[in-house]
């Protein structure tokens, strides 16, 4: 069928603009620092080191200078670290102030004719109490830390994202080894 002879007035015509970049480099540009990141709406997409406009976090927070790099790559390893804190402290709190502890056993026949017993542990925590209040406040800050730490790494950044990493290394290191790993010897699906 041949639509040319058609009046096609009525229709509307939307053209769209490319792509805009928001000006900022991420750290390429003319000084042969880095580029290539061009595109995607001025997003990056790939890893690189750089220092020249990084925008970070917030609008107002740009790096520019190695020294601003620096300091942002300490208060980043900084807050990761803290993260991994968070996690550990909150665990450590949760176990002081567990209430209702119920010890359940059931029997369970072993290979060779005998009888196991398997028991398991039943902790509570009352929902109105000053613990799970504070439970939920540090729950709450550890979500708005670990998304920070999610965009910090979306910056994508190479010294950034070491940053990242190397702080929950270092935070894991430190607060971890308290942490006491219970085997379920019974469990199967490990």
């Amino acid at each position: 069928m041949n639509h040319s002879a058609m009046d096609h007035g009525h229709h509307h015509h939307h053209t769209m603009a490319p792509p805009t970049t928001s000006g900022h480099d991420h750290g390429g540009g003319h000084d042969g620092n880095q580029g290539g990141h061009e595109g995607h709406g001025g997003m990056v997409m790939t890893f690189y080191f750089g220092y020249n406009n990084v925008e970070l976090l917030f609008t107002g927070l740009l790096i520019n200078t190695p020294g601003e790099m620096v300091g942002a790559c300490i208060g980043v390893f900084l807050l990761a670290v803290l993260y991994e804190g968070l996690k550990m402290g909150r665990e450590s709190l949760l176990r002081r102030s567990q209430v209702n502890v119920r010890y359940n056993s059931m029997p369970l026949p072993g290979a060779d004719g005998t009888v196991l017993m398997e028991t398991h542990k039943t902790v509570g925590q009352r929902m109105l109490s000053p613990a799970h209040f504070l439970q939920t406040v540090l729950h709450i800050v550890q979500v708005v830390v670990s998304y920070f730490l999610m965009l910090v790494f979306m910056t994508y950044n190479a010294y950034l994202c070491i940053a990242v990493a190397a702080g929950a290394g270092m935070g894991y290191f430190l607060f971890s080894w308290r942490k006491a790993v219970v085997v379920d010897i019974t469990e199967h699906c490990h």
